[in-house]
Parts: structure tokens; sequence; C-alpha cells
């Protein structure tokens, strides 16, 4: 296998390049390989149609390549020169023709020789925009705009890095908000690929992926799925696309299966597939995880907690626990997902519906705005007003006094005018714990 070299260009000569070829065909194609990352083959078909100037962007067959606004403005001028009579953005300069792909590497190779650029391909140009990006952003957003997968993007280019590793973990500090219009829409245009028939599987059926790489067609039943330790239900979505692989494929063997040798899918493959998927429709956050979780708690979970939160007021993991009969773990990432998604809140412990509680980044504001328009407050009073138990308030007064935002008489709250304008005398009260003259009412 011939080694991939990576010869990375000069700036400075990039750049005396780029000026010395103001508008012609030669600093177009320099363009659109370094500030673009275009292979060849889509600088030689690239239209104007594909050059969306209102979101500063190039809409290619495979992705959308966002670009900067010194090339945006660069093709705007160059458009604007055009008599509009052809679609192609790179044309010969002497008969304003479409130019072969030969003709657009002579045309690089020369710009780059003149430069002393010698070791440089037309390819090496658009290696060098991948890493420019690998620099500055994270995989899944290099991999989307080049249309390289993850393990391209490790084999290829880690070495040239100072990390010499890119990460191909998705890394996230708040569960992922799935895009439903985007994931449908990837869908459709997925159909019955391999890595459509998997997201539908895991999505609508929520099945794993060792499930789905493993189902045979003697497994798919009219309306459900005979798994080894369960039946399964089809969606309506899942089971036309299984009809539709039926009529292309036939009913014998595996499911899924490679196009050519006509072998099953390992589960490294298909995930690879699956993510390349994801990634080409802007979901690269999104995981078969995410989506299996996001069945789970469509197909029962969800209804059937929310229900015991409307009718006991709220609800715990232990109680999520009890009624869907799952692990801990379980629970937590079911209540997470319900929480991520705004259909409960969390304060503490306890989770709640949005509606019925005051959230936890407003409480205290909350708090400080009564104890101004009441005067003082007891504990209950205070779990009154948030919607929330009243053990639950002890952690919200407690930092409250010790940042001194309040202060306690007894049983009473009430605001420090010291840290509070127009509050109350805070002679009338003493820090928590201590003892002083009970205010009159």
């Amino acid at each position: 296998m011939q080694e991939y070299v990576v010869n990375r260009p000069d700036e400075g000569a990039m750049e005396r390049a780029l000026r010395e070829n103001p508008g012609n065909a030669a600093g177009t194609v320099l363009r659109l390989a370094w500030q673009a990352g275009l292979l060849r083959d889509e600088i030689q078909h690239l239209t104007w149609e594909q050059v969306d100037f209102l979101d500063g962007c190039l809409v290619l067959p495979d992705r959308k390549v966002p670009i900067g606004q010194e090339l945006l403005d660069w093709l705007r001028n160059l458009r604007d020169e055009r008599d509009r009579s052809q679609e192609a953005v790179v044309l010969s300069d002497r008969d304003r023709k479409p130019l072969t792909p030969q003709s657009i590497s002579r045309l690089a190779r020369n710009a780059l020789d003149k430069q002393g650029q010698t070791e440089v391909r037309l390819i090496d140009l658009r290696h060098d925009f991948v890493l420019r990006q690998l620099e500055e952003h994270d995989w899944q957003y290099v991999s989307r705009i080049t249309g390289v997968e993850a393990a391209g993007l490790n084999v290829h280019f880690a070495e040239h890095l100072e990390e010499k590793k890119i990460s191909t973990r998705i890394c996230r500090e708040e569960a992922v908000q799935i895009d439903e219009f985007a994931l449908w829409k990837l869908l459709r245009t997925e159909g019955t690929s391999p890595a459509g028939v998997a997201l539908w599987l895991t999505w609508q059926v929520g099945l794993r992926l060792e499930e789905i790489v493993g189902l045979h067609w003697d497994q798919v039943r009219e309306d459900r799925l005979s798994l080894p330790q369960r039946e399964v239900p089809l969606s309506g979505g899942a089971k036309k696309v299984l009809e539709d692989l039926a009529c292309q494929k036939g009913r014998e063997g595996p499911v899924l299966t490679a196009p050519r040798s006509r072998q099953p899918y390992d589960r490294t493959r298909l995930s690879k597939l699956v993510r390349a998927a994801l990634i080409r429709a802007g979901l690269d956050d999104l995981t078969l995880r995410d989506l299996r979780m996001d069945c789970t708690l469509r197909s029962g979970g969800e209804g059937q907690i929310l229900s015991q939160v409307r009718r006991q007021g709220w609800t715990t993991r232990n109680e999520v626990m009890s009624l869907l009969n799952v692990s801990r773990t379980t629970a937590y990432n079911r209540l997470k997902q319900l929480v991520s998604r705004r259909r409960l809140t969390q304060v503490g412990a306890r989770y709640y519906l949005p509606e019925s509680v005051v959230p936890p980044e407003k409480q205290e504001a909350a708090v400080l705005d009564y104890l101004a328009r009441e005067g003082f407050a007891y504990r209950q009073d205070v779990a009154r007003l948030l919607g929330i138990g009243v053990s639950q308030c002890r952690p919200l007064l407690q930092r409250m006094l010790e940042r001194g935002s309040i202060l306690q008489n007894r049983q009473r709250y009430i605001l420090n005018s010291e840290r509070t304008p127009g509050g109350m005398d805070a002679g009338m009260a003493v820090p928590a714990g201590g003892e002083g003259k009970k205010r009159e009412v």
C-alpha cells in the first residue's frame, strides 16, 4: 500500500500565490482547495448554485463546508464579474469553459512551482485545510465538514498534530437534545441503507447494535421481532423499512449484509457507517445509545414516570427503580433524559413537573423577592413558594445564610438589610444559631 504522505505548504508562499492569481482559474483552484478543503473532482463540478452566500458555506452532495468571509467575498466578486452563461465556478481563462481534472491539476502545479512549493500537490492543500481545522475544532466538526471519517483523521493526520492523537470520544457536559426533524430527514435520506436500517431499529425499536448485526429474517414477524430473550413490537416506520429491504434483497439469512461479500456486518463496521451518516447530517454529538434510551423512554417508561409524578407531585430515583423494575443506573439515566428534555425538573434528590416548581437557578431570587414583599418567612412558607418539600429548603436557606443575603431569628428568615438595599432592620435578627429579641408583628 502506498504511504499516505502529507506535504504542508508554506503559508507565506500560499498568500503570495493567491495575490498573484487574483481572479483567474489558478487562483480559484488554489482557494477552493486550500481555504475550503475541496477535492479535485469537487472543484471541477462546483456550481454557483452550491455557493450559499446567505449562510456562508459550500453545499456539496455529502456535506456543507463553512467558508470564511475573505473567500466568501472573493467568490461574490468573481460571480459578479461573470456573464452568468456558465454555472461552473471554475472556468478556463481562455475559452470560459469548464476545466478537465488534468487541467485543474496542471494549473495548481504551475502556480505552486512558481512559489517554490515543488513538493506540494493539489491534494496537500486539502490536507493542510484538514489539519488547520483539527488544530481549532473537535473531530466531529472536522469530520462533518471534510467528509473524512474519524478513523481516517486519526490514521492520516494525528502525527502532524501536537497532541499526536485525535480523540474520537464524544464528551459533553449535558445530555444531548435530539433534533427529531434532522433525524427524520436523515432516515428518509438513508432509506434502506445499512446505516438507515440500523438507525430505524435503534431509535424506533430500541435494539442494541449486537442485536441488529445478529438479526435474521426468520426473526422478523409481521408486527414484531422475535429475539432470543424478548419479543419487540415494530413501529410503523421500522416495519416499512424492513418490508422495503426485503423486496430488494429477499427474506433469507441476515437482515443486514455487505453489498459485495453478502456477509453480515460486524459491530465495528456498522457502527462506523452509522457514525458517518450522523456526522453528514450534522448530528455529530448523537450516539446510538442516546437513540436507544430515547426509544426506551418513549415506549412506556416516560409515560409511567410522568404519571407517577402527576399523581404524587414528585418522584425519586428509588421510586423509578421500583416502578419500572430497572437498575439504579438505568433509573438515573431515564430521569436524566427527562430532565434534559425539560419534561422534569430536578431539585435535590426529587424530580418534579417543571410547571409545579421554581427551578433551582431561580429559587434564591424568588425567596429574596418574597422576603422583600412579606417581611419574613418560615421554612414552610419557602416550601410552598418554591413548590418543594420542607426538608429540601434547608440546603438553599443554609447557603443564603452563609452568604449573608438573609438572616435567621429563631424560626423566621428575613432579608439582611446590610446586603439588600431597602431591607428590614438587621438589628431585629441575628445569624442562624444566635439569640435575639423576637420581632413583634
